[in-house]
């Protein structure tokens, strides 16, 4: 190579691609989600995220006008996520075989959680201790949601069986099978994601119904 013909650009000292605004919004909830998946994480600081991005703070807020704003978009992806299968189901007009639509509600949201383990802390509020109490809120609201879709398929199930009471009977029952989901899912987060939801599934959803 002539001697006073510039070299080309190597790798490392090309400029880097900058995401679209889009993108780096996509990407910084997926490294807090990713950071939420490491067991016995202590609270996610807004430094230590940038610092995982190799990005500045100010550059975060770009995106995100506050910390509370990231969660509550990655409480958007589980709504959007969990309602679009659940709705299906109760929506669905066929009637499923024992231990029925209840059940099927439960392996969808115990699935979810056990794939998206950060977002299993998010679900059940480890994440979001000292953080803004409207996110806590809103978790509360989407179990809230939960036992809603499971009171609708148990009272339909109760009404179809030939039951007397079969509002009664599905209050009482959506209320046990929603603190199964919320009790399976504290103990995948407590457990370090060792002790998974769908541990021996099938047969402990069958003792339910």
């Amino acid at each position: 190579m002539d001697a006073d013909q510039p070299a080309a650009d190597s790798p490392s000292s090309a400029p880097k691609k900058r995401p679209k605004p889009g993108e780096r919004r996509t990407q910084i909830l997926q490294v807090l989600a990713g950071m939420l998946e490491q067991p016995g994480a202590d609270r996610i600081t807004t430094a230590a995220l940038a610092a995982k991005l190799d990005v500045s703070e100010a550059a975060l807020y770009r995106h995100f006008a506050s910390k509370a704003q990231m969660f509550e978009a990655l409480i958007d992806f589980i709504e959007s996520s969990v309602f679009g299968l659940v709705n299906q189901i109760v929506e669905n007009p066929n009637p499923l075989p024992p231990p029925g639509k209840a059940a099927r509600i439960a392996s969808v949201i115990l699935q979810f959680g056990e794939k998206n383990p950060g977002m299993t802390r998010v679900m059940v509020g480890d994440a979001l201790v000292y953080e803004n109490e409207r996110l806590v809120a809103r978790m509360n609201q989407f179990f809230d949601r939960i036992e809603s879709s499971l009171r609708q398929v148990l009272r339909t199930a109760a009404e179809a069986q030939g039951s007397l009471t079969p509002t009664v009977h599905a209050n009482a029952q959506a209320s046990v099978w929603a603190s199964f989901i919320i009790g399976r899912l504290q103990r995948y987060a407590r457990s370090g994601f060792r002790r998974l939801p769908t541990e021996q599934l099938e047969a402990s959803l069958k003792s339910i119904g």
